[in-house]
């Protein structure tokens, strides 16, 4: 009976991919704040953009094929859903008048410039690295991505990736190395 069981929960799984699409969803979600906080460079909006992309795999489940990547998928989510919102903020930014703009209190732009753990002086350096090097760094560094898959995120030649790599690392180096 058990076998029996087992056998018919795993062609549920293989048939439908939706037990396994939770199942990954959950699994990747401290990945998936982990690289959202490489890209925001705020463990607040790190959440949010972390739900935000959740929400929309949820909403889009039926789009990804069971056999996939479903990490490369997830991230490409995440990395559209902080540019959604960095798009947002600036067209809200442009619409402030010069006035209004000082009584905008945000967070300190260079968090953990005072934390005593590498992790957090690694985290406060790469917020002061480009858009680009900062989500190459973000997959292969962080997260641990090779190049190919961190490549296609991207949707950016290898060698291009390499370059971004290479330049961010150094700066990273460079940045923590004065701290």
């Amino acid at each position: 009976m058990k076998r029996t069981a087992t056998r018919v929960s795993s062609m549920k799984l293989k048939g439908i991919g939706l037990d396994a699409f939770e199942e990954g969803l959950s699994a990747m979600l401290p990945r998936l704040r982990r690289f959202a906080h490489g890209l925001s460079r705020s463990p607040a909006d790190a959440d949010d953009l972390a739900q935000i992309a959740v929400e929309r795999a949820l909403r889009a489940r039926g789009q990804w094929q069971p056999g996939t990547r479903l990490d490369s998928w997830l991230y490409r989510i995440t990395r559209n859903a902080w540019i959604d919102t960095a798009r947002a903020r600036n067209r809200e930014a442009a619409r402030l008048l010069p006035e209004e703009a000082g009584e905008q209190v945000g967070e300190d732009p260079r968090p953990g410039l005072e934390a005593r753990l590498d992790l957090d002086r690694m985290m406060a350096a790469m917020a002061h690295l480009p858009e680009d090097q900062r989500e190459a760094v973000a997959l292969v560094l962080i997260e641990g991505c090779g190049y190919r898959e961190a490549a296609e995120i991207l949707e950016i030649p290898v060698g291009t990736l390499s370059s971004r790599l290479v330049r961010g690392r150094n700066a990273l180096l460079a940045l923590v190395g004065e701290g």
